[in-house]
């Protein structure tokens, strides 16, 4: 997720447009034993955090913190590359079914969100509450959102084709970087290719492929289930001048810096691979990026063996976080065919066992906060340092790590545990607002994170189309591979 921004006026109180996977700063499921179980509990710290009511919150946070350094021990026990084979066969939601009447509840509440920032005479939604600049990450939250709420009947039939026939119109037609791909921020009233937080000047900063690629997912999607659509899907892919945008079987992204551009490998395991994928079915070769053993090394965290990339700060240049989203996105949306489901359930595992050993309910991914520094990078592990929350300047802010909304109820649809129970409970009871749901709630603070964004609330909707359709929204849309039309590239 993108953060290289300045705050927006001061009379705004939510910094603006921070949703996109950014090129700058992101430089660069098997059917087997371990994909048949979602995870284990397994063996967690021999120490757990007393609860007992003498203890003072800031002693309960220290106690915490100490708890999560102590936690990381390398390496972890590694995932073997045939227990990390992809599964051929569609991971199915084991909760599958129609939505309970909570359920239902919980998806009209994150529409709200939509109603209240979708640009009619664009087709764009904001990717911040009331400030009108958006990402193509965070429009094609919008576009997992409006298919969403028409599956779900929340939206009428018409309503969907009137604002998915407008946002494909301007998708087709909009100004480019370059003339090549999609700027990075846009200001979503008059699509002028803008800044972050900056809405009146124009300004070309670059594109990202991270975000391309998850709106090419969305795209697919589109086109294959809903016909209609297909031509209008087409335009967009040929709006796009794609040439750049792989190489050597990666991904590039570039970056407008004093007038000179940085044209930069990006993406780090997770959403490299979940990217890749969108860009693999539109044609593209994206071999090196989809290879997700080739940079893979292991961490014990809580005693679990979780993945992450080699490829850090330090060596080059890339923060290698781990978080949640990339592989809840992969999961709802492909059935874990961009990342092994052995992967996900390590994720998950680690912050069950954080749980477990902490009574801290942990559900860590990146987002956006309410109050300075506005965007931060909650991760399981990033740079060599367990339990982190920084900025991607590498900037630690340990103090606003938050429970996030969107990978709570994420998490609960794909494995549907006592665990992911518990954080999808807490989401209900604690994160609702008139306006949609909150990002997520601070574990030191004890209170909400009042951020409202595209992305938690598209990300919500998408998880509970996922759980009544009981497929991943490829296989239920019938998107297949790339045809003979799509654009190649070197």
């Amino acid at each position: 997720m993108t953060s290289d921004f300045n705050p927006p006026p001061k009379s705004l109180s939510i910094l603006a447009s921070v949703g996109g996977v950014v090129t700058a700063i992101i430089a660069i499921a098997g059917l087997n034993y371990w994909s048949k179980q979602p995870y284990s509990t397994g063996t967690v710290l021999k120490t757990e955090l007393s609860t007992s009511h003498s203890d003072t919150p800031g002693n309960a946070v220290q106690a915490i913190a100490t708890l999560d350094a102590q936690s990381l021990v390398l390496p972890g026990t590694p995932i073997t590359p045939s227990q990390a084979i992809i599964s051929k066969t569609p991971y199915i939601a084991p909760g599958v079914g129609t939505l309970t009447p909570e359920e239902t509840a919980i998806a009209h509440q994150a529409w709200l969100y939509f109603r209240r920032n979708w640009n009619d005479n664009t087709g764009l939604v904001n990717s911040v509450d009331g400030f009108t600049s958006v990402t193509m990450w965070d429009q094609a939250a919008a576009i997992a959102a409006l298919v969403s709420a028409k599956e779900l009947n929340i939206v009428s039939a018409s309503e969907f084709e009137a604002k998915m026939g407008k946002m494909l119109q301007t998708l087709a037609s909009m100004p480019l970087y370059k003339r090549e791909l999609p700027n990075k921020v846009y200001n979503s009233q008059t699509l002028v290719p803008v800044n972050y937080g900056q809405l009146e000047k124009k300004e070309e900063i670059g594109w990202s492929a991270i975000d391309l690629g998850r709106m090419a997912i969305w795209l697919k999607i589109v086109g294959a289930k809903y016909p209609q659509f297909q031509s209008k899907i087409e335009a967009v892919w040929q709006h796009w001048q794609v040439q750049r945008l792989t190489k050597n079987g990666q991904m590039y992204g570039t970056a407008a810096i004093n007038g000179k551009e940085q044209y930069n490998q990006e993406g780090r395991l997770g959403y490299e691979n979940y990217a890749a994928y969108g860009l693999k079915i539109w044609g593209l070769n994206v071999k090196q990026a989809l290879n997700y053993q080739s940079h893979v090394a292991f961490a014990n965290l809580y005693g679990k063996g979780v993945p992450y990339d080699q490829r850090n700060y330090e060596n080059s240049g890339a923060n290698n976080y781990v978080l949640s989203e990339p592989y809840i996105l992969d999961g709802i949306e492909t059935g874990f065919q961009a990342l092994p489901k052995a992967y996900a359930d390590r994720i998950l595992a680690a912050q069950e066992a954080r749980y477990l050993t902490t009574k801290q309910l942990t559900a860590v991914t990146e987002d956006n906060l309410d109050r300075p520094p506005y965007f931060v990078y909650s991760s399981l592990l990033v740079n060599g340092e367990a339990w982190a929350t920084i900025t991607d300047t590498q900037k630690k802010y340990n103090n606003l790590r938050f429970l996030s909304a969107k990978a709570a109820i994420g998490w609960h649809v794909l494995y549907n545990t006592a665990y992911t129970r518990q954080l999808f409970n807490f989401v209900q009871t604690n994160l609702k607002s008139d306006k949609g749901w909150y990002n997520g709630f601070y574990e030191s603070l004890k209170q909400p994170n009042q951020a409202l964004t595209a992305n938690n609330n598209g990300v919500i909707l998408e998880s509970l189309l996922y759980k009544q359709v009981g497929q991943p929204l490829t296989v239920w849309a019938g998107v297949k591979s790339a045809n003979s039309s799509a654009k190649k590239s070197p």
